[in-house]
Formats: C-alpha cells, sequence, structure tokens
C-alpha cells in the first residue's frame, strides 16, 4: 500500500487524482495526524511538496525517510519531499535567485528505473538542493537545476525537484515509480 504524505502542496489533488485515475491503492494523510508506528504498513511513500517550513513536518518526514531507507521500502519526494531527502541526509539547500515556475526541460544523466529519455516537467519553487550527500546521486538536470532528479544509491528512494504531478512526462514518471 501506497502512503500520500501530503505536506500541504497545492497540487497533491493533482497527485492524488493521478493515483485515482490509474486505479493504484494509496492512502493519503497529513503529517501531523500520521501515527510513525503504523509505517511498517505501507510499502511505498509519496512526500508532497509543501507552502510553508514547520519544524515538526520536516522531523516527521525525515522519520519516513529513514524508515524507508532501513526497510527498503519505495520513497518519492516531491519538491519539498527531495529537499527534505537531502537534508534528512546531511545536505544543503538553498533559495533560488528567482522562483522557479513553469514547464523545464530536463536531461537524463545517468540510467535508472525512472526515465530515459529527456523529460518537460513543470517547475513550481523557490528552493533548491544546493548540495547532495555523498549516498545521494544526481539522476537529471536542467538549466536552472543540477538536482533535478537524485536516488538514494541503489535503493528505490528518489527525489524530483520539478512537480511530476503536473505533467505527462511527470505523470509517467509517478506510474513508473509506483510499478517498481
Amino acid at each position: 500500500m501506497l502512503l500520500v504524505v501530503d505536506n500541504g502542496s497545492i497540487y497533491t489533488k493533482q497527485l492524488t487524482d493521478f493515483l485515482s485515475k490509474k486505479n493504484i491503492l494509496f492512502e493519503k494523510q497529513s503529517p501531523q495526524f500520521l501515527n510513525l508506528n503504523l509505517l511498517s504498513n505501507y510499502d511505498s511513500f509519496i512526500l508532497s511538496g509543501r507552502q510553508k517550513n514547520e519544524k515538526k513536518i520536516n522531523e516527521i518526514n525525515s522519520k519516513i525517510i529513514r524508515h524507508c531507507i532501513k526497510n527498503d521500502n519505495k520513497l518519492l519526494g516531491i519538491c519539498y519531499g527531495a529537499e527534505i531527502l537531502a537534508l534528512t541526509l546531511g545536505g544543503t539547500i538553498k533559495k533560488t535567485l528567482h522562483p522557479q515556475k513553469g514547464i523545464e526541460s530536463i536531461q537524463i544523466l545517468r540510467d535508472n528505473s525512472l526515465c530515459s529519455d529527456p523529460l518537460d516537467v513543470f517547475e513550481s519553487h523557490s528552493y533548491e538542493i544546493s548540495k547532495l550527500p555523498s549516498v545521494l546521486v544526481t539522476l537529471a538536470e536542467s538549466k536552472n537545476c543540477k538536482n533535478e532528479i537524485i536516488q538514494y544509491e541503489k535503493k528505490p528512494i528518489f527525489g524530483t525537484q520539478f512537480h511530476p504531478e503536473m505533467s505527462q512526462d511527470g505523470n509517467n514518471l509517478i506510474e513508473k515509480f509506483c510499478s517498481l
């Protein structure tokens, strides 16, 4: 079962609508109401984007990330979800010079199980990963962002700086993630 952790992104409805349309079984929870003792009930997780920074939400998302690493669960962090993945493991983020919003073309740098061709995706962020910890690798980049898709070594743990729920290429990536 997939757990969608709704961190307050304005795009979470598009994500859950897509999952429903594809008949992908999932539950959606807000981090504030999530019982961390029940994480073992799920085999995969999607961490949504967010609108504001809250320490408690960061702590809960970090616990989910550590749980996924320890238990070899699948994880897809979207925008903030990718940023908190990097931060949890010792990376850094920075404010972008200009907010990124709109369609962006990204290039694939490494073979991976989510995508092989260049993607046109939807960006909506004003922070980005600036330094990856050694356990994360960059799978894709764009002209504006060097860490568009990241992965935890050889585990099925990924992050996207963009919002895959907002484009066809991104939807394909979500579907591949769910079928891993």
